[in-house]
């Protein structure tokens, strides 16, 4: 079978993902991290009347164009509290910020610029022009505006959005269930002691937290041994619970040990692809089974873990309905050391991050880029992304770089 480019690969997954999940509507102090199923109109006109910005004095604009000047003090203007009358020729409002702007009044003097007179008036400092301090009804959304798109994950900044917008709950998919399976008789979980030819499995955490960063509820299942009846275990209990997505971490090659693709085979899958012209990540696998998507990632950590970014994470984000999942976020930045010559696969190499003001980020290539070394990875900042035959490149040079920061 030929190597599949990965851009092929990723549009496979994702058309193979399906529609997107059914809605469900949650409080919006349960909305963090989820996504939205659905556009959210605002209810209200922000703000609903002109306010001030700052702390001081109502005025008309007419009173105040030649200072100083003494105005007769009429009233208040709290938040929550505005002044009822209206401000005539000579008066003035004390103002707080965000009070509604007295009717009459068409600017601010803020306090420092005004200085209080024990006769029950005002002596006005400078001139203030009309609009100055004062914020129009309307100034942030109007009743009515489409202000979060469909398909945006929530953060704090869309969460108080749509608070201002006066939405009590909002409408979410379904979070994706990713059932996640170690296998190897390798393996032991953290915290347990190795035998002398066993390795602490890192990527059942790594992959669990990836799954959560990108919107999806993660299912770890533990680690299969390398046998037919230990893989097909954890698939029952996968499919027991209900897994959107099933991900296996090992044994997509197929050695005498691998038995992950011969296993979910006889169970029914039916194979999209198996190896993709990709380092770190060549043995990459992806089927269905009884319409749940599978990727069988490879067990190397880095290798599990950028597979899970590229594609993983945007499977996950398809089954969201976020309109953008099988784009990979990337920029440009300026090579740090030179590099050689690629190969016929799509390289993603492990960098440092260098900012530079006013100039493109600085990535430098890690000098050994071997797929076990997690302690590159976690000292990376970024990956380099190199297109297949990309020739060699010298310091200066532009290349294209995915950051990891808020990605894996």
């Amino acid at each position: 079978m030929s190597l599949l480019p990965v851009a092929e690969a990723r549009a496979r997954i994702i058309a193979a993902a399906g529609a997107a999940l059914p809605a469900e509507r949650l409080p919006l102090e349960a909305c963090f991290g989820r996504t939205l199923a659905e556009d959210v109109v605002a209810t209200r006109t922000q703000p609903p009347f002109a306010a001030s910005a700052m702390d001081g004095w109502a005025v008309r604009a007419a009173d105040v164009a030649t200072a100083p000047v003494e105005l007769a003090i009429v009233g208040e203007s709290a938040a929550g509290r505005r002044f009822s009358g209206r401000v005539g020729a000579g008066e003035a409002v004390r103002i707080f910020t965000g009070a509604p702007l007295p009717d009459g009044a068409d600017t601010i003097v803020i306090q420092e610029n005004a200085q209080p007179l024990e006769n029950g008036r005002v002596r006005v400092l400078e001139s203030a022009a009309a609009g100055r301090f004062v914020r129009p009804r309307g100034l942030d959304f109007a009743e009515g505006d489409v202000l979060i798109p469909a398909g945006r994950a929530l953060d704090p900044r869309a969460l108080a959005l749509a608070a201002a917008m006066n939405h009590p709950a909002l409408p979410v998919r379904r979070r994706p269930k990713v059932a996640l399976i170690a296998t190897g008789d390798e393996l032991v979980m953290p915290g347990e002691e190795p035998g002398p030819d066993q390795i602490v499995a890192s990527n059942l955490v790594a992959l669990a937290a990836l799954v959560e960063a990108a919107g999806g509820a993660a299912l770890p299942l533990g680690i299969a041994r390398d046998t037919k009846p230990a893989i097909g275990e954890k698939l029952a209990a996968a499919r027991a619970a209900g897994a959107d997505i099933l991900v296996t971490l090992g044994g997509a090659s197929v050695g005498a040990h691998d038995l992950v693709q011969e296993t979910l085979r006889e169970a029914g899958m039916d194979l999209g692809f198996w190896k993709i012209a990709m380092r770190p990540g060549k043995p990459l696998m992806h089927g269905t089974l009884d319409g749940t998507l599978f990727l069988g990632l490879p067990g190397n950590p880095v290798s599990s873990m950028v597979c899970g970014l590229l594609f993983l994470r945007p499977a996950i984000r398809a089954l969201l309905g976020d309109p953008a999942a099988g784009r990979l976020p990337s920029e440009s930045a300026v090579l740090g050391s030179a590099i050689g010559e690629n190969d016929g696969r799509e390289d993603y190499v492990r960098a440092a991050l260098a900012p530079r003001p006013g100039a493109l980020p600085e990535a430098t290539p890690f000098p050994v880029q071997d797929s076990s070394m997690l302690g590159v990875l976690a000292r990376a900042e970024a990956l380099i992304v190199r297109p297949v035959r990309d020739p060699a490149r010298e310091v200066g040079e532009v290349v294209e770089i995915v950051r990891l920061a808020g990605m894996m």
